[in-house]
C-alpha cells in the first residue's frame, strides 16, 4: 500500500477508521462518571449497572439497524448518519437535566456506536487490497483504543481542570461532539464502496470509486458481481445461505465480550478502588491500561497478516485465561493488590494482541459481499447484546463476590481457545471471493473483469 496511487484509499481507511475513535471514546469514558453519577442520581449498584449498559442496548438496536442501512444507502452514507448521532448524543449527555434524559441520550450514543461496528468494518474489508485486509480493517481496532485511552486521558484532564464533580462528568460525556463534528467533514470526501456500488450494478460509479482509491493501479481488481439475489429477504434466508458464517460471527461475537474486557474497562475506576486506590490514582492506573492497549493493538496489527487470525485467538485466550485467574486471586486476598495492575495490563495485552486485533477484521471476512452489512450486523449485535448483559450483571456479581466473575470469564476463555482450534477456518491473505468459495456461500455465477 505505498504506491502513491492510493493516496485516495489511505484516506479512505483513515477517515472511516475514525468512527473506531468515537465508537472508543463513547464506550470507555463512562468509567471516569461511575462515581459521579451515583453521587449525582443515588444510584444503587443495579442501577449504576442499568446506567452503564443503557448505551450497550442502543448498541444492539444500532448493530441490528446498521446491515438494513449499509444494504440501502451504502456504509458512507450510513456513517455519515452515525455521526450526527454522536453529535445530538454528546450535547445530551453534557447537558442532561434528568437520569432518564441522560439514559436516552446514551442510548442514542449507543446506536452511533452499533452502526459505526457494523459499517466502518464492512467498507474497509470492501476497499483493502486481500494482502493488506486485515491491518486495513485493523486500523478500526487501533482506533477504538486509542479512542479509549483519549476518554481516559479526558477524564483525568477534566478531574483536574473542573473543580466542581457535578460539573466535571458532564464535559467528560460531552467532548465527544469535536471528534464526531471532524468524521461528518472528513466523509464528504470518500467514496462509496466500489464492491457495494457493482452489487447494484452502478458500474460507471464503482468505476469512479475505484480511481478515487487506487488511481492508475490496476493491481487491486474488483471482480465484477452479477447482481442476482443479492439481497437477502429474511433472516430465515440468511440462516439457509449463510449458516456457517453465523455460527462463526455469533460465537466469536459472544467470546468477545466473555473475555470481560469491556466490564473491566467500564468499571476500571471501581475496580481499583476495591483494590486500595484513591480516585486520582485510580485515573492514573486507567491511562497505564489503555497504554497497555494501544502499543498491543499496535502489534497485534504487524502480526495480524503474518501470523493469521486462528493462532493469535487461540493464544491470546490462555494468556488473557492466566491473567484472569491471578486477578481473581488478588481479588481473594491470596496474592498481594499491588500486583492487580501489572495483572490487567498483561491482561488487556493479551486480549489486544488477540480478540481486540481479530474480532472485527474476521467479521467482515467471512460473509459475502451480498449480504455481507446483514452478517456483520449479526456479529456485531452479538456482540453488543453479550456486553450489555455482561455490564449489567457485573457490579451485582462483584459486589457479592469479588472474584467470581473473574473466575467465569476465564472459563469462557479457556473454551474459547478450545473452539477456535476445532472450527475456526483461516482467512488470511486470501480474498473476499475466495473466502466465499471456502465458506460455501459464493454467488452462482461472476463475470471477470
Amino acid at each position: 500500500m505505498g504506491n502513491s496511487n492510493h493516496r485516495g484509499l489511505f484516506f479512505a481507511v483513515g477517515t472511516v477508521a475514525l468512527a473506531g475513535l468515537l465508537f472508543g471514546f463513547d464506550t470507555a469514558v463512562i468509567a471516569g462518571v461511575t462515581d459521579s453519577l451515583r453521587d449525582e442520581y443515588g444510584l444503587s449498584p443495579a442501577s449504576l449497572g442499568m446506567t452503564v449498559s443503557s448505551a450497550l442496548w442502543g448498541t444492539l438496536l444500532g448493530a441490528a439497524l446498521g446491515g438494513a442501512v449499509g444494504d440501502r444507502v451504502g456504509s458512507r452514507f450510513g456513517l455519515r448518519m452515525a455521526a450526527v448521532l454522536y453529535v445530538v448524543s454528546g450535547l445530551g449527555c453534557g447537558l442532561a437535566w434528568s437520569w432518564g434524559a441522560l439514559i436516552a441520550f446514551r442510548i442514542l450514543a449507543g446506536i452511533a456506536i452499533g452502526v459505526s461496528s457494523v459499517l466502518a468494518p464492512v467498507y474497509l474489508a470492501e476497499i483493502a487490497p486481500a494482502a493488506r485486509r486485515g491491518a486495513i480493517v485493523g486500523s478500526f481496532q487501533i482506533n477504538i483504543v486509542v479512542g479509549i485511552l483519549a476518554a481516559y486521558v479526558s477524564n483525568a484532564a477534566v478531574g483536574v481542570l473542573v473543580g466542581d464533580p457535578s460539573l466535571a462528568w458532564r464535559w467528560k460525556l460531552g467532548l465527544t461532539v469535536v471528534p464526531a463534528i471532524l468524521f461528518q467533514a472528513a466523509l464528504i470526501f470518500v467514496p462509496d464502496s466500489p464492491r457495494w456500488l457493482l452489487l447494484r450494478g452502478r458500474t460507471q460509479a464503482a468505476a469512479r470509486a475505484e480511481q478515487l482509491l487506487y488511481g492508475a493501479d490496476t493491481s487491486v481488481k474488483i471482480p465484477h458481481v452479477i447482481p442476482a439475489g443479492r439481497k437477502v429477504q429474511s433472516l430465515a434466508s440468511l440462516w439457509r445461505e449463510a449458516k456457517k458464517p453465523i455460527l462463526l460471527a455469533v460465537t466469536l461475537g459472544a467470546l468477545n465480550q466473555l473475555t470481560g474486557v469491556n466490564a473491566i474497562l467500564y468499571y476500571l475506576n471501581d475496580i481499583f478502588a476495591a483494590a486500595g486506590y484513591g480516585r486520582v490514582s485510580a485515573d492514573v492506573q486507567a491511562i497505564s491500561v489503555g497504554l497497555a492497549n494501544l502499543i498491543f493493538t499496535l502489534v497485534g496489527m504487524l502480526l495480524i497478516d503474518r501470523l493469521g487470525r486462528r493462532k493469535m485467538l487461540i493464544a491470546g485466550g490462555m494468556v488473557m485465561a492466566m491473567m484472569l485467574a491471578l486477578a481473581a486471586a488478588v481479588m481473594l486476598g491470596i496474592l498481594p493488590r499491588a500486583l492487580l495492575l501489572a495483572v490487567l495490563v498483561v491482561f488487556i495485552g493479551a486480549f489486544a494482541m488477540s480478540q481486540g486485533a481479530v474480532i472485527w477484521v474476521y467479521l467482515s471476512e467471512i460473509f459475502p459481499t451480498r449480504y455481507r452489512s446483514a452478517g456483520q450486523g449479526v456479529g456485531s449485535g452479538t456482540v453488543w447484546l453479550f456486553d450489555a448483559l455482561v455490564a449489567g450483571v457485573f457490579p451485582v456479581a462483584a459486589a457479592l463476590a469479588p472474584a467470581a466473575p473473574f473466575f467465569f470469564f476465564m472459563g469462557c476463555m479457556l473454551a474459547q481457545s478450545l473452539l477456535v482450534r476445532r472450527y475456526f477456518p483461516e482467512t488470511k491473505g486470501a480474498t473476499l471471493e475466495q473466502i466465499e468459495v471456502r465458506m460455501g456461500t459464493a454467488p452462482v455465477a461472476r463475470v471477470p473483469l
